[in-house]
C-alpha cells in the first residue's frame, strides 16, 4: 500500500447472512457472504475471512445497537464480553446462555458475534465499532425518550449509502439529500428520516412495523399478559408466525393465499414512512432497500402505496458492487470514511464522529430504569 491509500472492511450480521465488504480508495475490492447459521456453528470463519484481506487500516465489526465511535483495542479482553453482551447486544449473559442451550437460531448467531469480537481483540485487528440511530447527535433527544431501537447500526449504514447515492444520482450537495429510508430486511423492517442529509429521526425493527421474522412493535398490554419475555421473543410473533411459513420466498410466492399477513405488512410500511413525514415534510425520495425489496412483487406494491409520499427509487449499490448487500457497502463506506478515506466526507457531514453514548442512555420508564442502572453499574461503559 502506499501512503495515501485507505483499506477498510465493514461486516454487517444479518438474519441470514454476514457480508464482509472492503473497500481501497472508495473502491470495492473484497465481497464475501458468510451463511449466518454456518458461522453460528464455527465463529472463527468470520475472522478468518476478514484476515485474508489484511492489512487494513479499520475493521467496522458488527455493531448491534450502536455506541459511539470506539476502538476494540482501548477496550480490555478480561470485560470484553459483558462489553459487548451490554452494549452492542442489549443481551444479559445469563439470557444468552439459557437461549443457547434452547439452540435458538437468533441467539446462536448473537453468540458467533460475541467470539469473533474476542478472537479479533486476540488477534489485535484494528476494529471499531459504530453507532446506530439513537446515538446520533443529529436526532433530537426528545425523540429517543424511552426507545432503545430507533434503528440498529445496519440501518444506519444504509443510511450513509443512501445520503451518498442520492446525491450523485440527482446532483446535489450533502446538504440538500433528504429521504425516508425503508429497509426490509429478512428479519425486521425499520425506517429512517434523513433531512439535509443528517439522520433525523428512527423507527427501529423491533419497535416499527410487523416484519417477516419479528412482530415489531407490542401493545403494552400484551407485555403485561405476557409477564416474563426472553430475548428470543424478538425473533418471533412477525408474518412467518402468523402463516406458519418459515421460508420466505415460499411466503411472497403464495401470497394470495395469505392476504390478510401480507395487507398487514405492506401496510405497516405505510403507515411507517407516514410517521416519519412529520419528521421529514418534504423528502426528495422514499428509498427502498433490504432483501424483501429484491422482490418485484413488493417493489410494485411499495411503488404504489408510497408515490403519494413522494417517489419511490430502489436504493443503488456502489459502483462494483456484485453480492453483498447495501448495509454492508455503508459499514465499509464508515470505516473507510473514519480512515480518512474518499468517504470522509460523507461520514462527517452525517456526524458519525459526533454520536454519543449507548442505545441504554434514554430509558425513563421506572422497569427499565431499574434495569439500565444494573447493567451499568455491573458494566460500565467507559470502565
Amino acid at each position: 500500500m502506499t501512503e495515501n491509500d485507505v483499506r477498510a472492511v465493514g461486516i454487517d450480521p444479518g438474519t441470514k447472512s454476514f457480508d464482509i465488504c472492503g473497500l481501497e480508495n472508495g473502491d470495492i475490492f473484497y465481497e464475501k457472504i458468510l451463511d449466518s447459521s454456518k458461522l453460528a456453528k464455527d465463529p472463527t470463519i468470520l475472522v478468518d475471512s476478514v484476515e485474508e484481506v489484511m492489512p487494513l487500516d479499520l475493521i467496522a465489526g458488527p455493531s448491534g445497537y450502536g455506541v459511539e465511535l470506539t476502538y476494540l483495542e482501548d477496550l480490555d479482553l478480561e470485560i470484553l464480553e459483558d462489553w459487548y453482551l451490554t452494549y452492542i447486544l442489549l443481551l444479559k449473559k445469563e439470557d444468552m446462555e439459557a437461549a443457547l442451550k434452547e439452540g435458538n437460531p437468533g441467539i446462536m448467531v448473537y453468540s458467533a458475534m460475541t467470539e469473533s469480537a474476542l478472537e479479533m481483540k486476540r488477534k489485535g485487528l484494528p476494529v471499531c465499532y459504530i453507532p446506530g440511530v439513537i446515538n446520533m447527535a443529529t436526532v433530537p433527544e426528545y425523540r429517543k425518550m424511552n426507545n432503545l431501537d430507533m434503528g440498529t447500526v445496519d440501518k444506519l449504514c444504509c443510511s450513509v449509502l443512501g445520503v451518498f447515492d442520492q446525491s450523485i444520482r440527482l446532483d446535489i450537495p450533502y446538504s440538500e439529500v433528504s429521504f425516508i429510508l425503508i429497509e426490509m430486511g429478512a428479519g425486521y423492517t425499520a425506517g429512517i428520516g434523513v433531512d439535509e442529509g443528517k439522520i433525523v429521526d428512527g423507527i427501529g425493527g423491533t419497535m416499527g412495523g410487523m416484519g417477516f421474522l419479528t412482530s415489531g412493535e407490542i401493545d403494552l398490554e400484551m407485555v403485561q399478559l405476557g409477564r416474563n419475555w426472553d430475548k428470543t421473543d424478538i425473533f418471533t410473533g412477525g408474518i412467518s408466525t402468523v402463516v406458519d411459513e418459515e421460508s420466505l420466498e415460499s411466503f411472497i410466492e403464495k401470497r394470495s393465499k395469505y392476504g390478510p399477513a401480507w395487507n398487514r405488512m405492506m401496510e405497516d410500511v405505510e403507515k411507517m414512512v407516514k410517521s416519519l413525514s412529520v419528521s421529514v415534510p418534504d423528502p426528495n425520495e422514499i428509498l427502498i432497500s433490504g432483501r424483501l425489496t429484491g422482490f418485484e412483487n413488493i417493489r410494485n406494491e411499495l411503488s404504489d402505496r408510497l408515490e403519494k409520499v413522494a417517489p419511490p427509487v430502489k436504493m443503488k449499490s456502489l459502483p462494483n458492487a456484485d453480492s453483498v448487500k447495501e448495509a454492508a457497502q455503508g459499514y465499509s463506506m464508515v470505516a473507510e470514511g473514519i480512515a480518512g478515506g474518499k468517504f470522509s466526507e460523507v461520514v462527517d457531514h452525517l456526524g458519525i464522529r459526533d454520536a454519543k453514548g449507548t442505545a441504554l442512555d434514554y430509558i425513563y420508564h421506572p422497569r427499565g430504569k431499574k434495569v439500565e442502572g444494573k447493567l451499568k453499574e455491573k458494566v460500565p461503559f467507559r470502565p
